[in-house]
């Protein structure tokens, strides 16, 4: 899941059981919640995931110039400068409006698109407006995606693209997280037509992503029957948000949910070729061969946050260098593979192993394929 993601999951779950005279004092702890959400993120330690499973077979006279790597890439009807973006983080406070703002700032000098926490609670409160609004006028001409939780209806989602002005809108499922979270939400059954009725009427691409679960093969038929084009399977192996929701329990007593679900790698692995979707990889992704792992496995781009809340908490300098060195080491290491482009990744040889491979095997998944397939770069 992007790493605070959680603020704006949290949030809509809270929206979904307020009607218009929500109180100022449930304002106020919704907008406590979006910053302890922020803080419990970056507290958590990320080490070893599925993506250290994930090895490119080397071809020592395979590199390509890295000059000739075309970093752009195709995201349903858009195409993205590079295959990375920063992901749905949070808003909704001052000091989340404040790390927008930064983060729109970078990605208006390095060209990387970028989404939105969570805005409807700037629907329920404008007054929190602004800590949305900053990112679309620090990055006025760049590619914004709003961010809305399932559940609320097709007009809400067309409020939130008129807030940002957004390009595309993310819809985020999170009962993983609904469950653990005091909270939460209980209710799942309308889950199903509210994706297709925001699908129908938000006046932009969704991207439907998970925060942190993973979206299972069988999951996307389902959201391809719904009319979705692009999801983001937004795996389990970065920032639990499962582990923090049981932390703001008194018992903690959902302690044993920590790790459930599927990892992005193992989602990209079991996608159905054929299916007509575009799949984005997130959760996990701490470096930029995690992004080249993503690539390799069928992503279109990866998502990032835990890494890049980071450099924004370090000031608009540190931010800006970071995503262009982001960007630079991805163009390296595809000139490392041989893959000019994006398309041509896709196609490199890779060995999967470990645990990844295991349950890729349990679901049908022919691992054998992937070392093999194309030409050895060195030909």
């Amino acid at each position: 899941m992007s790493a605070v993601n959680a603020a704006g999951a949290a949030e809509a779950s809270a929206s979904r059981g307020m009607g218009d005279g929500a109180s100022a004092q449930q304002d106020t702890s919704r907008a406590a919640r979006k910053d302890e959400h922020v803080a419990l993120a970056r507290a958590q330690e990320i080490r070893r995931n599925d993506f250290d499973c994930v090895a490119p077979v080397h071809h020592a006279l395979g590199a390509c110039d890295v000059a000739a790597v075309d970093l752009s890439t195709q995201v349903g009807p858009f195409t993205w400068p590079v295959p990375f973006y920063i992901n749905g983080m949070t808003g909704g406070t001052e000091a989340t409006g404040r790390i927008n703002r930064v983060l729109a700032i970078a990605a208006r000098e390095v060209g990387v698109p970028m989404a939105s926490g969570s805005a409807s609670v700037a629907l329920d409160d404008p007054a929190t407006a602004s800590s949305f609004t900053v990112i679309r006028e620090e990055n006025p001409r760049g590619f914004v995606m709003g961010n809305i939780g399932v559940g609320r209806s097709g007009a809400d989602a067309r409020r939130v693209v008129e807030l940002l002005d957004a390009d595309a809108l993310q819809l985020h499922l999170n009962a993983g997280q609904e469950i653990v979270m005091p909270e939460g939400e209980r209710e799942f059954s309308g889950w199903r037509a509210s994706v297709e009725e925001i699908v129908a009427q938000a006046g932009v691409p969704v991207i439907v992503k998970e925060v942190g679960f993973g979206i299972s093969r069988e999951t996307q038929r389902v959201l391809a029957d719904l009319g979705v084009q692009v999801v983001d399977v937004g795996g389990v192996g970065g920032t639990d948000f499962a582990r923090i929701e049981n932390s703001r329990r008194e018992a903690s007593e959902y302690s044993y949910v920590a790790g459930f679900g599927q990892s992005a790698a193992l989602c990209l692995l079991e996608a159905e070729a054929g299916s007509g979707l575009d799949l984005l990889a997130s959760g996990g992704v701490r470096t930029p061969l995690d992004v080249v792992r993503s690539l390799i496995l069928g992503a279109r781009a990866a998502g990032v946050a835990r890494q890049f809340l980071e450099l924004a908490v370090q000031g608009d300098e540190a931010a800006v260098a970071g995503l262009r060195s982001w960007r630079d080491q991805v163009r390296a290491l595809l000139a490392l593979l041989g893959a000019q482009t994006v398309s041509v990744a896709r196609q490199c040889q890779v060995f999967i192993t470990g645990e990844l491979a295991e349950r890729a095997r349990l679901r049908g998944v022919d691992l054998e394929a992937y070392a093999r397939r194309g030409a050895a770069a060195d030909n």
